[in-house]
């Protein structure tokens, strides 16, 4: 069976470790982060902008997850914007 052009199988969660790094958000967010990389892209960020922590903790995303109140408002907003089929500049 053929999957829909968008899915949320294209992205991974990235939950915070034990330690927040220095290099990622500095609160306890959870982010979003396309699951194969694309040409001209960035393969250190998340989907907010954000680059990824040293060590990340991947999830498979589901749609549970989507709820999550500590998923970052901006990957969010952005993953809405590539379901409605829109691209969003990086912050």
């Amino acid at each position: 069976m053929p999957r829909p052009a968008w899915s949320l199988h294209a992205y991974q969660l990235i939950e915070p470790g034990d330690q927040l790094d220095l290099f990622a958000c500095r609160e306890v967010r959870v982010h979003l982060l396309a699951r194969q990389l694309e040409l001209g892209g960035s393969a250190d960020r998340t989907l907010c902008g954000g680059l990824l922590p040293a060590q990340p903790v991947w999830r498979d995303l589901d749609r549970t997850m989507l709820r999550d109140k500590r998923l970052c408002p901006a990957c969010r907003t952005t993953l809405d914007a590539q379901r409605r089929g829109e691209r969003l500049p990086l912050p």
